[in-house]
């Protein structure tokens, strides 16, 4: 398959993963099934018409309301479909940019994963075991396949290593500070430890770098602004996963210059 034909392939399966995601968000704090009931209004209750459940599309033509009862359907509906398949199209790009096609599935998985728990994690302060434990068996999986396809074991053996460094780090931090950082943030610290890893040390390093600096910045500004104070509670989780997604992207030309600047050249 050619890179374009990919990059479309990933965006429609992105728009159909980020409708998913929306019932994932919306249901697991909830404790509702994931299959059951069929897609619904929350306001009456009415089932959702199968036209109608088109990512993005479908929210355009109802204009953002409810087509029994006109209860008005949220902007983030399409939203996390149209940014799922945005991200979808980037990561297979980099990808492809860092010879790493055989690892797609895993990074997909990871970046569908990432959207869901930031968005639980801001509503709920959050980061449920049911979407955490899973992805750990499934994402091994994952990069054992890549790693024998690409015949790279050192990818995996730095996944592996990743995953135990970033928990344990995190382990540290919550333990510290009891309160401070969630048992949440820890177990899905070790994934995304293992994700980055998996490219390498530098990525690893920059997205644990990322993480806190996007997280000091927001509370600083959040403290400036009046919204908050040093005292306030604030779900990691998000600036955990934008961190990672970053370093995706620009971890290794961020390690190279902050290297090329402590070596003076």
């Amino acid at each position: 398959m050619t890179v374009p034909l990919l990059l479309i392939a990933t965006g429609l399966l992105g728009l159909a993963v980020g409708s998913f995601l929306n019932v994932v968000v919306h249901r697991v704090p909830r404790s509702i099934s994931l299959s059951r009931p069929g897609s619904q209004c929350p306001a009456c209750g009415h089932a959702i018409r199968r036209r109608h459940n088109v990512p993005v599309l479908g929210w355009l033509v109802l204009r953002g309301r409810c087509a029994d009862c006109s209860t008005r359907i949220s902007a983030r509906y399409p939203a996390v479909e149209l940014v799922t398949a945005l991200l979808f199209m980037a990561v297979t790009a980099r990808l492809v940019q860092l010879d790493l096609v055989a690892a797609l599935p895993a990074f997909l998985w990871f970046v569908a994963m990432g959207i869901a728990l930031a968005l639980i994690d801001l509503e709920v302060r959050r980061l449920p075991d049911s979407i955490t434990l899973p992805a750990y068996p499934v994402l091994a999986a994952l990069l054992i396949v890549a790693a024998l396809v690409d015949g790279e074991p050192d990818a995996l053996l730095r996944a592996g290593l990743g995953a135990l460094a970033s928990f344990g780090l995190y382990y540290l931090l919550a333990a510290a500070k009891p309160g401070g950082m969630g048992w949440g943030d820890v177990k899905t610290a070790g994934l995304i430890g293992g994700m980055l890893g998996f490219i390498s040390w530098p990525v690893l390093l920059v997205g644990t770098a990322t993480a806190f600096a996007f997280g000091a910045a927001v509370g600083i500004a959040s403290i400036l602004a009046q919204r908050a104070n040093c005292r306030t509670a604030v779900p990691f989780g998000p600036f955990m996963v934008a961190g990672a997604l970053a370093a995706v992207f620009i971890g290794a030309p961020v390690a190279h210059a902050y290297r090329q600047l402590l070596l003076g050249a």
